[in-house]
């Protein structure tokens, strides 16, 4: 029987906790005790931390029972994706190269965290370096949708995911390279969201793509993704790509929440719904049809240069992987080969044993187009497409508030079924992708389920620096719809 307390969201949680008729301490417990139970079918969480996070929860049970102010989370009980440097634990990022790494230091987001009393319970799994769509990637272990646990829960952030679903946790963060968050989120039947580029530091994020990457929250409503945004966002010195107050703005994301966005306009492209199957297609127009009847108005845009979007995207996110991992080398931290003959072999044997096939396939192509005679033909036209691709979405917001599309062409798939063949995998981002490229922010709300019952997400975008509008849209689906409160398989 699923403890009650696990059925709050958190922003719900938070205001028992800090109004004193829950403890933290039993909260908490009701999670570790989730995770003990679900977790050896889920495998969404590497690793957890049972006794701080009971120890955290107790010592915040205590500053309200004295009376004292506590953050913005009061105790509410969170897991990170594991490529969050935290000073306490393991930092794995799903790979054997970095399989006993313990970080020096706490990342911008965990320091926000704690900052804000919450209570970190654990580390997520995730594609080996973020490198995927299904968190089959993963070098140490297989995580299982929570809707149907023979099937994928999306990626590279399918641990956070699968663990809001299977109330293993009441929030948690994950990372955004391509739509690394959108992605799991409608997969796995939550909420994610991918802010604009530069609104959260990623300083103490393991980098990927380091022009495309961005943490954001998982969550089981909208709100709750406000709440966390407003915990985590803000100016860090330490992140030179982390934007000021005064360009980004200074917002209260859950002060309006509720507040409809009067006259919204809505940017479609009849083609990208087209492109996906058919119980996605019919999920994605009863949504729109949701927003025609609370007077929204819709309109027709062109995005002509989307369709080069997944080719741009895997020359730049390659080329950046390329140079980002060229630090794991066997001598400076993570896995060294034993009795090596030379140097040589201490970078050649300790990446090779160290690195998955995915990650290798995208080194190697990374190199490829950086090197020399195809930089120009490669590298430098992705970013001219890049620019090209920036330039439709700022001609879409100049005439809508808003673009809705898709999350994904299809429901959750089994496992194994798009292993062999890459190219199959990367077009389940074939929605999410442009998104990274032009740096504006999009979320992923529940919108239907598929002839399986397997959830369905609506993508909904915005201009950059518009998160306030961005969630209060997605709220105003949420508030008439109940897709968001449904429970995953693993836990009816």
């Amino acid at each position: 029987m699923l403890n009650e307390l696990l059925n709050f969201t958190c922003k719900q949680l938070r205001d028992k906790i800090a109004g004193g008729s829950v403890k933290s301490v039993d909260a908490t417990g009701a999670v570790l005790d989730q995770i003990e139970k679900l977790d050896p079918d889920i495998g969404a969480y590497i690793s957890t931390c049972r006794e701080q996070a009971l120890e955290t929860a107790r010592s915040i049970d205590k500053k309200i029972a004295n009376g004292e102010p506590v953050g913005a989370l009061a105790g509410v009980p969170i897991a990170v994706k594991d490529n969050m440097c935290t000073s306490f634990g393991a930092t794995t990022c799903a790979s054997k190269i970095l399989q006993n790494f313990k970080s020096p230091y706490d990342a911008y987001v965990i320091d926000k965290l704690t900052g804000a009393d919450a209570v970190i319970v654990g580390k997520c799994n995730m594609d080996e370096f973020a490198m995927g769509s299904s968190t089959e990637n993963s070098g140490i272990q297989q995580t299982a949708n929570p809707w149907d646990i023979t099937r994928v829960p999306g990626g590279s952030s399918g641990g956070s995911t699968a663990a809001v679903a299977a109330r293993m946790c009441f929030g948690a963060l994950g990372s955004d390279t391509g739509g690394s968050i959108r992605q799991p989120a409608s997969f796995c039947g939550v909420v994610g969201l991918k802010p604009t580029y530069g609104r959260v530091s990623r300083f103490g994020l393991v980098a990927y793509g380091s022009s495309l990457d961005q943490i954001g929250p998982v969550t089981r409503d909208v709100a709750d993704s406000a709440l966390l945004l407003n915990v985590i966002s803000g100016r860090d010195e330490r992140d030179s790509t982390c934007v000021s107050k005064d360009i980004a703005g200074d917002c209260d994301y859950l002060a309006e929440i509720d507040k409809p966005v009067d006259g919204l306009r809505i940017g479609i492209v009849s083609e990208f719904n087209k492109g996906a199957d058919a119980d996605v297609q019919k999920a994605i127009v009863a949504a729109i049809d949701v927003y025609k009847q609370l007077g929204a108005e819709i309109i027709e845009i062109e995005m002509p240069h989307f369709e080069y979007a997944i080719a741009a995207y895997y020359v730049i996110a390659t080329a950046e992987a390329s140079s980002n991992l060229a630090r794991y080398d066997g001598v400076h931290f993570g896995h060294r080969t034993s009795a090596p003959k030379d140097y040589v072999e201490v970078y050649s044997k300790s990446r090779a044993e160290g690195f998955g096939s995915e990650v290798k396939r995208r080194i190697m192509l990374g190199t490829f187009v950086l090197s020399s005679g195809y930089y120009d033909a490669y590298y430098l036209r992705a970013l001219k497409v890049r620019n090209l691709i920036r330039g439709d979405f700022t001609n879409a917001f100049a005439k809508t508030d808003c673009i809705m599309m898709p999350v994904s062409p299809t429901t959750a798939f089994k496992k194994g079924e798009k292993t062999a063949d890459p190219l199959q995998m990367y077009l389940a981002d074939v929605y999410t992708i442009a998104a990274n490229l032009a740096g504006i922010p999009g979320i992923s709300i529940p919108c239907g389920f598929d002839a399986s019952d397997l959830p369905i997400g609506l993508q909904i975008l915005s201009d950059v620096f518009t998160e306030d509008k961005l969630l209060r849209i997605a709220r105003m689906f949420e508030a008439k719809t109940d897709f968001h409160t449904k429970t995953p398989t693993v836990i009816a």
